[in-house]
């Protein structure tokens, strides 16, 4: 009996990691990462929402909130007036003007990198290098 209360009081928990908020329920979410940080975005109307999906050792919201931002714009093709929100969820403001909307996409970016001589470093299943890289559009 305690293990089945436990479960119960538990799943609402587990369930609730990257579920959409109660405006942007039922809508489906496009992943995107930014610098280092991965978001499900969803977007209704003028507001976005970006829920943060990765792991991150102590994040702060003012870089978290830029890179929401940025995803935010990516998805929704418009701009990002302001975000609110915390590490996790945050919500943003924009202004699409008028006319259909069009999703911003990355660039592709070709990148050649090569390993740095004297680099290495013997570790735990491995070694690390390090490597330089140079892009090209």
């Amino acid at each position: 009996m305690r293990i089945l209360s436990l479960v119960l009081l538990l799943l609402p928990l587990l369930s609730a990691c990257n579920t959409a908020g109660p405006h942007f329920r039922g809508l489906p979410a496009t992943t995107v990462t930014v610098d280092g940080s991965t978001f499900d975005v969803r977007v209704r109307d003028e507001l976005a929402e970006a829920i943060r999906t990765n792991s991150e050792y102590a994040p702060r919201f003012g870089p978290i909130r830029d890179r929401a931002g940025r995803a935010m714009a990516m998805v929704s093709g418009c701009e990002v007036k302001e975000v609110r929100g915390d590490q996790a969820q945050a919500t943003g403001i924009l202004k699409c003007g008028k006319g259909p909307r069009k999703p911003v996409r990355p660039t592709p970016v070709d990148v050649d990198c090569v390993p740095l001589r004297g680099t290495e470093v013997k570790q735990l299943g491995g070694t690390s290098v390090l490597i330089e890289c140079e892009t090209s559009l």
